[in-house]
């Protein structure tokens, strides 16, 4: 799994690719039941420089932001669908609540986020911000989230797992 990183790893790999004049893009998340809509929404950041560094949140980090029922799919399984896309050039696994500690490690020239960010806080912002980078709000696919997913298996199976 060669695009599985340390954070120092990635931290080098990011320097080298500045020293060569690549633009560096950074996004991170959950990626939960990765779906068309995660991966319209990585190639669509991938499209804003030369290589796409994702901040995946672990497994613990996920529970404390999105409580106990989740993941829905371990870290080991996300990270190698991650690291299986063309788009995606790096995959660093976080424990923080937020990636502001990767993006001041990796210094990205983009940092981008999802658009149901807009007109919310989003912690990373400042900390990008800081650095100089490029803050993007990439939108999303409409009717293709995660939340959309489990409702149509919920209203298809039942909340009981019987088909209807």
């Amino acid at each position: 799994m060669g695009k599985l990183m340390s954070l120092d790893s990635a931290a080098d790999y990011c320097r080298q690719l500045r020293e060569r004049g690549r633009t560096v893009v950074f996004t991170n998340g959950v990626f939960d039941l990765l779906h068309v809509g995660h991966l319209d929404y990585l190639e669509r950041a991938r499209a804003l420089g030369d290589a796409l560094v994702v901040g995946l949140n672990s497994d613990a980090s996920t529970r404390s932001l999105k409580g106990p029922a989740y993941p829905i799919v371990p870290q080991t399984e996300r990270v190698r669908l991650l690291a299986a896309l063309n788009v995606v050039d790096a995959v660093v696994v976080f424990d923080d609540a937020t990636a502001t500690a990767l993006i001041q490690a990796l210094e990205p020239h983009v940092y981008v986020k999802g658009g149901d960010y807009a007109g919310k806080p989003w912690p990373e912002k400042e900390a990008a911000l800081a650095l100089g980078c490029k803050v993007e709000l990439v939108p999303f696919l409409a009717g293709h989230s995660t939340s959309d997913i489990v409702e149509r298996v919920l209203v298809r199976f039942g909340r009981d797992g019987s088909a209807s």
